[in-house]
């Protein structure tokens, strides 16, 4: 799945009119300021990028879930080293654990069910 984008916050994207979960990425939500700095984020991030989702058949709300892809780099590992969000490691198995940044440790409180 590829094509026009929206950014709802830094770990849900609309792609094509089908609203994304980004599989293991804890972001933190947008009424904070961590929230309203990592949607900043990610709409520069993928400004102008060519973005593709994997989506693994799983739903969330109204989000499916998936791995999604801008320009080829996993926009989960991105948003994470950028130290806007955190791994969610009861989804992603700790893929994205390594990538944690220190202050984003600090700063971002990680979602209960992670």
């Amino acid at each position: 799945m590829a094509g026009t984008l929206t950014i709802r916050d830094a770990d849900t994207i609309v792609v094509d009119g089908t609203p994304v979960r980004l599989n293991g990425v804890d972001a933190p939500e947008l009424k904070t300021r961590a929230g309203k700095s990592a949607k900043r984020w990610m709409v520069n991030y993928l400004a102008g990028k060519s973005v593709e989702c994997q989506l693994n058949g799983e739903r969330t709300y109204d989000r499916w879930v998936g791995v999604c892809y801008a320009d080829g780099e996993d926009i989960g590992a991105a948003v994470i080293a950028a130290g806007h969000a955190l791994d969610c490691r009861r989804y992603s198995g700790g893929r994205y654990s390594h990538l944690e940044t220190p202050e984003a440790k600090a700063r971002i409180r990680r979602a209960g069910y992670c």
